[in-house]
């Protein structure tokens, strides 16, 4: 399985920022797909997943500002960032599990300045 996310970039606080993340390869029935960013000098963190059922879990401080989705038609998943905070800062990861398998991508870089 390869994950290509995409999207990151700098935004001023209070801003909006989409990232994708394109799976192919080997494709799964049972999974859960999603994101988590790494801040410098902090551990990498859940920010969102989704399941092949679309059951949606969120870190608590990104509630009520990120929503993820996906589309299967086109094996990808989006997270659409809102309100952004300087401390959303970090890299984020897109992030496959399968059957106790885990797959991550290379992640994007997401800055949001004061």
């Amino acid at each position: 399985v390869q994950l290509q996310a995409s999207g990151g970039g700098s935004v001023q606080a209070g801003g909006s920022l989409r990232l994708s993340c394109v799976a192919s390869g080997d494709t799964f029935r049972f999974y859960t797909i999603g994101w988590y960013r790494q801040a410098p000098g902090k551990q990498r963190e859940l920010v969102a997943t989704i399941t092949y059922v679309d059951v949606t879990n969120y870190a608590d401080t990104v509630k009520e500002r990120f929503t993820i989705s996906k589309d299967n038609a086109k094996n990808t998943v989006y997270l659409q960032m809102s309100s952004l905070k300087p401390e959303d800062t970090a890299v984020y990861y897109c992030y496959l599990g399968h059957r106790g398998y885990d797959y991550w991508g290379r992640g994007t870089q997401v800055t949001v300045s004061s």
